[in-house]
């Protein structure tokens, strides 16, 4: 899939676990390991603007589109 979800790299960054991202933004952990190990299908806008206003960062250093060449 050539969307890349980089919330582990942004969680590593700002030194927060994926149980403290839980809690600050009201979503279960287990949503939270479905987006970060890239299987969600979709991603609510008002989910996404939760975690970039935890994160303090926005939507393009969480998702990252990449085009593989063959």
């Amino acid at each position: 899939m050539p969307i890349i979800v980089n919330l582990d790299v942004m969680l590593a960054k700002r030194k927060m676990s994926l149980t403290q991202l839980s809690e600050r933004v009201g979503i279960t952990m287990s949503n939270l390991s479905i987006l970060k190990t890239g299987k969600a299908k979709a991603v609510r806008l008002e989910t996404l603007e939760a975690i970039c206003r935890v994160l303090e960062c926005q939507p393009g250093d969480i998702l990252e589109f990449r085009v593989f060449a063959i």
